[in-house]
């Protein structure tokens, strides 16, 4: 009987699968650096062949910080250079060129959010929020329902509840300032933001500020949450899953998910309490749940919301409604107090409105903060120098291609802007532009900066709770100012921040001291 002897044995596979695998390896890293569409733009060696770089960069929470360096290294900040992008993964480039903005993410642009967004969508509704959506169609659909809810007239209505959560902060800081005792105000803001959405959507503070402490867990929920999501939005689709449910194995992994369920049982406690009480208004006051409750039960069935919609729309206020809102006021207070001279000139026209009756007593009105022009340029250079969002806002490039930043990009590959990078254009801000200086914005191309600011986002994608948030800063800060004198401790260590999309600040360590108010 002839016995059949294997052609190859086990080591000769292994040794043929090895060699197959190099070789492909191999050409894939010719192919990414030499005949890719985008082999010619500069970028570390690594995002050019894997998103492994990406991945690193953005765990390390300080991506906005790589990326501006990098534009400087390749001296890509002005478009009055031919190619100002950088390679920060395979099929991906961030640009720096200003005009850009508009030609991406301009409504009716083509473009559309990649899969970048995807692990960031909620599994109790059929719909995605208006953040995780990626069908441009659908997402315009959705955000029509609501938008009049976060429109400014909305907001300004529902203003007196804005009022109650300044009353409660200034009531602590009072506190503090009596016994000169020094605090992370970056924490109190973060509270201060929380129970404002507390109040805004029903009518109750969370209770971060009366407690002292982070309510519910929700704040350090976030922090486990965000590293996460993010090193899972960055990577390829095909290790999403396994990263993520790699929960059983990973601490890391295994405290996000249980946070992201505490957010959404969170959204889902909130409208269940609602709806038990059988309360749509509270006294005269509108909150955002009687009015998103409203719409469902007035026009639910017409336009497909359903409460698992009401649900959402609750789950995104607590989701993203008090980081954005934290870091900008962090952001204004520390630049104003670490410069005397724009200290002082701010207070002098707080003080100056409020002995003329320009600005309400005791709580500033959002209407009377936005006529002190010197208040406003001082916030909105804030939110310039220390945007939000510290990430690259990713999109697909329209089927058949297109010119962006003078020049053409293939159909199917990713471009973003990075609102911590194009805020500090020089073309457009001028060579201060790395300088904290609320003057810029009183220039003759003040309109020119307006239209290049991205801290919000852009176009139909504009951020949904823009107002909420332009309010909440509008009129805590004057209020602040004029009621306490503020000292920074340590300013030697600057501004620090992490950045896992949100781009929070840390410690803002300050002792306040109580002025005396002549009105």
């Amino acid at each position: 009987m002839t016995i059949l002897t294997p052609v190859c044995g086990l080591s000769d596979y292994k040794t043929i699968l090895c060699s197959l695998i190099g070789a492909y390896l191999f050409l894939w890293v010719i192919y990414a650096r030499t005949v890719h569409p985008f082999a010619k733009y500069p970028g570390p060696f690594l995002a050019s062949v894997s998103r492994l770089w990406i991945i690193l960069d953005v765990m390390q929470g300080s991506a906005h910080k790589t990326q501006a360096e990098l534009h400087k290294r390749f001296g890509m900040c002005s478009y009055r250079l031919s190619r100002p992008m950088i390679r920060i993964a395979p099929n991906e480039v961030a640009i720096s060129d200003p005009r850009a903005i508009k030609e991406i993410y301009a409504v009716n642009s083509g473009f559309t959010k990649t899969d970048f967004y995807l692990p960031w969508k909620t599994k109790f509704s059929r719909f995605p929020d208006h953040f995780s959506q990626t069908d441009e169609k659908a997402h315009g659909q959705r955000r029509k329902i609501v938008n009049n809810i976060y429109s400014m007239t909305s907001v300004v209505k529902s203003e007196p509840l804005i009022d109650v959560c300044i009353e409660l902060f200034m009531e602590r800081m009072n506190e503090f300032a009596h016994k000169g005792q020094s605090i992370d105000l970056a924490t109190w803001l973060q509270w201060y933001a929380f129970d404002v959405i507390g109040e805004l959507y029903f009518s109750s503070m969370f209770g971060f500020m009366r407690e002292r402490t982070d309510y519910g867990n929700y704040i350090a929920s976030l922090d486990t949450l965000l590293p996460v999501l993010c090193a899972a939005s960055v990577m390829p689709t095909y290790l999403r899953g396994l990263f993520l449910s790699s929960g059983m194995l990973l601490s890391s992994a295994r405290k996000a998910l249980k946070a992201l369920q505490n957010i959404e049982q969170a959204s889902a406690t909130c409208v269940q309490e609602r709806l038990q009480s059988n309360i749509v208004e509270t006294d005269t006051r509108e909150d955002f749940l009687g009015k998103l409750l409203a719409i469902h039960e007035n026009k639910g069935k017409e336009q497909d919301f359903d409460l698992a919609n009401v649900q959402t729309e609750v789950y995104s206020g607590l989701f993203a409604g008090s980081d954005t809102t934290a870091a900008a006021l962090s952001s204004i207070i520390y630049h104003v107090l670490s410069n005397p001279v724009i200290y002082a000139r701010l207070t002098k026209e707080i003080d100056e409105a409020t002995e003329a009756g320009k600005l309400s007593f005791p709580r500033v009105k959002y209407t009377e903060a936005t006529k002190l022009p010197y208040l406003v340029a001082c916030c909105k250079e804030g939110m310039r120098i220390h945007p939000s969002v510290g990430l690259t806002l990713p999109r697909v490039v329209p089927t058949g291609g297109c010119r962006i930043a003078g020049q053409w990009i293939p159909g199917g590959l990713r471009v973003g802007v990075n609102a911590a990078v194009v805020h500090f254009n020089k073309e457009i801000f001028g060579e201060d532009a790395e300088q904290y200086n609320p003057d810029r914005w009183f220039r003759e191309n003040a309109v020119q900066m307006d239209r290049h600011m991205f801290q919000f986002g852009g176009g139909s994608r504009t951020c949904i709770g823009k107002n909420i948030s332009l309010c909440e800063i509008q009129k805590l800060v004057p209020e602040i100012l004029r009621t306490f004198n503020i000292t920074l401790e340590a300013p030697e260590k600057g501004f620090r921040s992490l950045n896992h999309w949100f781009n929070k600040p840390l410690a803002l360590n300050v002792v306040m001291q109580r002025r005396e108010l002549n009105v």
